[in-house]
């Protein structure tokens, strides 16, 4: 795959966390009518009578991936639906996965996930007007980034690679999923460019899935990788990789107990990247209301909270309003961010929001 020079300019201030603003805007994403937190009673009025389908916007293996399959598997096995199907639909915007997602208005028999690369496609104004329609369910973590090298590698961590860089930009491919301008990808260029390389003339090679590009390092493809903390673990476990930076808040603990933060080496950045789920347009109150309480019962279960401490995600549950209102904040942040690195499309002057 040949490399993409992506094209930034000067970032002068740095990203929030998405949850300290997720108040400042009014809710402009389609949640139908109002859903209340418990959600027994419209719940109650409706139910799945068939399968439903779950789609992920990424390939088979990566976090997003992983995360879907575990959700499925325990609200199958807790009788929340008759049956699930998990569909991969990778590619650019994740327009593929939105095309499936649109194409049955108002049916709640497909779910499918949200995460920060769909408000990342929002800012861009990226998204055709029929794929802006989305219903938001809950959100249920936060994950962080990391930027990671083969343990055989001469950098060692963070500092070496911004000097390496500082020197020479195009030095070193650096492999990310899925599009160009998502969180994985600002991931690693926001803090570089805080470091003082010249992001202009960075080598970032889009993959389908950060396990695609984890493979693609290994197998000596890439230099560097940009990927959340899921993709690592088996190449940590038999210490193939190093973690040079995670954009978290502070360590982390169990096998990334051993990798310094950006802000520990003087770079002062932390991810703001979330997963939850979405379904169709449309959805009734009564199909929104049996989602959320189904989605909020499993991730109250030891299983769930096991499966993300595992994966190093921070557990969170926000509902259809406030999900749908810390996603438009994001959407903001996300446009003005993309604006100063350059990576908004010639023309682009507005934010796109779902109606």
């Amino acid at each position: 795959m040949s490399a993409s020079t992506v094209t930034h300019s000067r970032l002068h201030r740095t990203l929030a966390p998405w949850l300290t603003s997720m108040a400042v805007l009014c809710c402009a994403l389609t949640t139908g009518p109002a859903v209340a937190q418990s959600g027994s009673a419209a719940a109650s009025a409706w139910k799945p009578g068939k399968a439903t389908e779950f789609i992920v916007p990424s390939g088979a293996g990566a976090a997003l991936d992983q995360a879907a399959r575990k959700l499925t598997e325990l609200l199958a096995r807790d009788g929340h639906a008759p049956q699930f199907v998990v569909s991969n639909k990778s590619g650019a915007h994740a327009i593929a996965a939105l095309e499936s997602l649109h194409r049955h208005p108002g049916d709640a028999h497909t779910l499918m996930t949200l995460s920060t690369s769909y408000g990342n496609s929002l800012a861009q104004n990226a998204l055709p007007a029929h794929l802006q329609k989305g219903t938001p369910l809950v959100t249920l973590l936060r994950e962080f980034t990391t930027v990671v090298v083969r343990a055989d590698s001469p950098l060692r961590n963070a500092q070496d690679l911004i000097a390496q860089l500082r020197q020479d930009p195009e030095k070193y491919s650096i492999g990310i999923a899925t599009t160009l301008g998502n969180h994985i990808h600002l991931g690693v260029a926001k803090p570089l460019q805080q470091g003082g390389v010249n992001i202009q003339k960075l080598r970032i090679v889009p993959y389908k899935s950060s396990a695609e590009s984890m493979v693609a390092l290994a197998g000596g493809h890439l230099d560097v990788v940009s990927a959340t903390t899921p993709n690592l673990l088996p190449y940590l476990q038999s210490g193939r990789v190093r973690v040079l930076a995670i954009a978290a808040d502070q360590r982390l603990e169990g096998l990334f107990a051993q990798s310094p933060t950006w802000k520990e080496q003087g770079i002062d950045y932390v991810s703001d990247s979330f997963q939850g789920v979405m379904t169709a347009p449309g959805a009734s109150a009564a199909q929104q209301a049996y989602w959320v309480n189904a989605l909020r019962k499993v991730s109250e279960t030891r299983e769930w909270r096991d499966f993300v401490r595992m994966n190093q995600w921070e557990p969170i549950f926000l509902g259809p309003q406030d999900t749908a209102r810390a996603l438009n904040a994001q959407v903001e942040r996300s446009h003005a961010l993309l604006s100063e690195l350059g990576l908004l499309p010639a023309g682009t002057s507005r934010i796109a929001q779902a109606r």
